[in-house]
C-alpha cells in the first residue's frame, strides 16, 4: 500500500499546464485537468474533446470540481510537501533540457509519455475509498425478481431455473433480474466491491429509490441508474443514454463501484488490475442511491455463476 502511492508524487499534476492540479476537474473518459486549462483548452480548439484521449463529447461537459481528487491534492501536498520534479523534453534527447510549458513539441510529448497516470491516480483513489467509505452491502430479497435465488447471507446472487413464489411488494422487480442493497445513501461517499468472475453477462451499479421496477427498465442514467454492462463474454459498456463501448485489456473479475453523491460522480475500478474503467460525471442525485446488481439469466448454464457481494480488502 505505502509503495503503491509512492508514484502518485510525480503523477499529481496537470497535462496541460504541467503544474500540480488547481480545481481539478474530470471529463466523462476519466480524464483529470485543472479546471481552468481544460476550458482554455476548448476555447481554443471550439470543440470538446479530451487533450489526453482525443474522445470526443456532442455537448460540452459539466465540469464540476473533483472535490475527491483536490482533497488528495492538498492531503499530498501538506503530508509530504509535494514538488513535482522538473519534466525533461524528450524531444530535445541532445541536451535533456527542462520541457517547457509553451513549447508544443514537448508538451504534445508530455502529453502520451504521461497518459498513464490516470491508472496511478485511480489506484490511490481506491485506497481513499477503502479508508473512508468501504460499505458492508447486504441483498434485499424484497427487490429480487422471484427468479433470483439469493444467498441466506445476502451476499450473493444468481438467476434460478423454478420461479419462486414471492410477495409482489412494490419495491419488487417484476420483470428484469435485478436486486438491490438493502441499504440507500442520501449523501457522502461510499464504495463497494463485485465479483463477477466465470460470468458472461452481468450488469451492476447504483440505482435510485424512485427507479421503475414493474414492467420496461433501461439500463441510463435517465432512467435513474449508473451501471455497466457485460453483454457477453468479451464486451463490456458505460450504460448511458447511448451505450459507451469500453476497451478492456482483460476480463473483469470483480468490480469496485465508488459514488461521491454530493460531486454527482459514479466510477467503476477493475479490482484486480487497480484501474480506473469508467466514470458517470456531473450527476445530479435528488434520491437515495442503492447498490444495483443484476446476474441477468443463466443462459442454460453458460452464466450460472453468482454476483457476489465482496469484503472491502483494507490491507491489498
Amino acid at each position: 500500500l505505502v509503495s503503491s502511492a509512492g508514484p502518485l508524487n510525480e503523477e499529481l499534476h496537470c497535462n496541460i499546464c504541467l503544474d500540480v492540479f488547481i480545481d481539478p476537474v474530470s471529463t466523462p473518459c476519466g480524464h483529470n485537468f485543472c479546471k481552468m486549462c481544460l476550458k482554455k483548452c476548448w476555447d481554443s480548439r471550439h470543440d470538446y474533446s479530451c487533450p489526453i484521449c482525443k474522445e470526443s463529447f456532442n455537448q460540452k461537459p459539466n465540469l464540476k470540481v473533483n472535490t475527491t481528487l483536490r482533497d488528495i491534492v492538498d492531503h499530498y501536498k501538506k503530508k509530504n510537501n509535494l514538488k513535482i520534479p522538473p519534466v525533461l523534453c524528450d524531444i530535445c534527447t541532445d541536451t535533456k533540457r527542462k520541457a517547457l510549458k509553451s513549447c508544443p513539441a514537448c508538451q504534445s510529448s508530455f502529453f502520451f509519455k504521461k497518459a498513464v497516470f490516470v491508472a496511478i491516480v485511480m489506484l490511490f483513489f481506491r485506497v481513499f475509498f477503502l479508508l473512508s467509505s468501504g460499505l458492508d452491502v447486504t441483498l434485499d430479497p424484497d427487490t429480487a425478481h422471484p427468479d433470483l435465488i439469493l444467498s441466506e447471507d445476502g451476499k450473493k446472487v444468481r438467476h434460478g431455473n423454478i420461479k419462486q413464489y414471492c410477495p409482489d411488494y412494490d419495491k419488487r422487480f417484476n420483470k428484469y433480474m435485478i436486486v438491490l442493497g438493502n441499504k440507500g445513501f442520501s449523501s457522502g461517499r461510499f464504495y463497494f466491491e463485485v465479483q463477477v468472475k466465470g460470468k458472461t453477462q452481468w450488469s451492476l451499479g447504483v440505482a435510485r429509490e424512485s427507479i421503475n421496477r414493474k414492467g420496461v427498465l433501461n439500463l441510463c442514467p435517465e432512467s435513474g441508474n449508473w451501471t455497466l454492462w457485460q453483454s457477453n463474454a468479451k464486451e463490456y459498456k458505460a450504460c448511458e443514454s447511448s451505450p459507451v463501448s469500453l476497451s478492456l485489456n482483460v476480463k473483469l473479475q470483480k468490480v469496485g463501484v465508488f459514488v461521491d453523491y454530493e460531486e454527482g460522480l459514479v466510477s467503476f475500478y477493475d479490482v484486480e488490475s487497480r484501474s480506473h474503467i469508467y466514470s458517470f460525471t456531473g450527476q445530479f442525485f435528488t434520491d437515495k442511491l442503492y447498490p444495483f446488481l443484476s446476474p441477468w439469466t443463466n443462459d442454460a448454464g453458460k452464466n450460472s455463476a453468482p454476483l457476489i457481494i465482496s469484503p472491502v480488502n483494507y490491507s491489498e
